[in-house]
């Protein structure tokens, strides 16, 4: 299995793929394989402007299985901008056979009030362009709204390693079908004190073991909810 994902921090952050990559070959038995185009606090009208011809090459060329879609989330750009380039995006999966996921993002700690309309634009979009749907805000929500666990990097907008680890379990079965078993318990948390870069070099000194309460509740609504 390949899969690229197109994107900015909210995809990139704490390696969130690798992670959603062990989960599938976890839940899967399967290798799996990840590719990324990931710049922050870029908008898929800056990809599909900006970078269209990388876009266009490894989509068209990649043999991706799967194209994980994220657009910019703090703030949202106009609903139209989005339907109009994850269009583009959509369409070059669609020659070549590959399955589009959209990636629906969580609101700032501060606005939870968005997340409502976050939910609405990403429903409305993956139903007009036949695509799955990654429901990842509206899981981020069950979880916030359930317990005292804290998915948000220190920022208030980015995602915690906890938060990282509910995207990649989202993906893994929105994509695989299957979740990862429950002895996986480990994520990725690339950041050091009171500073976003630099990060962690050495990956194994990002890995970190997570609460198994934690990592039950999110199995939990992940369940549930999908």
């Amino acid at each position: 299995m390949k899969i690229l994902f197109i994107g900015n921090s909210h995809t990139y952050m704490n390696d969130m793929p690798e992670l959603a990559r062990r989960m599938i070959e976890d839940a899967t038995g399967e290798a799996c394989e990840v590719y990324m185009l990931a710049y922050s606090g870029r908008s898929l009208r800056w990809h599909m402007e900006e970078e269209y011809f990388s876009e266009r090459f490894n989509i068209l060329h990649g043999k991706y299985d799967y194209c994980v879609i994220q657009e910019q989330a703090h703030p949202m750009p106009a609903e139209e901008d989005t339907i109009k380039y994850a269009t583009k995006i959509v369409e070059l999966c669609k020659q070549v056979g590959t399955v589009p996921v959209i990636f629906e993002t969580w609101a700032e700690k501060a606005k939870p009030e968005n997340q409502i309309e976050m939910n609405r634009r990403y429903r409305s979009l993956a139903t007009k362009l036949d695509a799955r749907l990654a429901p990842i805000g509206e899981l981020w929500s069950e979880v916030l709204n359930s317990s005292d666990v804290d998915l948000y990097f220190r920022d208030g907008a980015h995602a915690s390693a906890i938060g990282d680890f509910l995207i990649a379990f989202v993906l893994t079965k929105v994509i695989a079908g299957k979740l990862p078993k429950e002895s996986f318990k480990t994520a990725f948390d690339f950041t050091v004190a009171e500073q976003f870069q630099p990060v962690k070099e050495n990956v194994q000194d990002e890995v970190v073991e997570l609460d198994a309460a934690v990592i039950s509740l999110i199995r939990e609504k992940v369940g549930k909810g999908l």
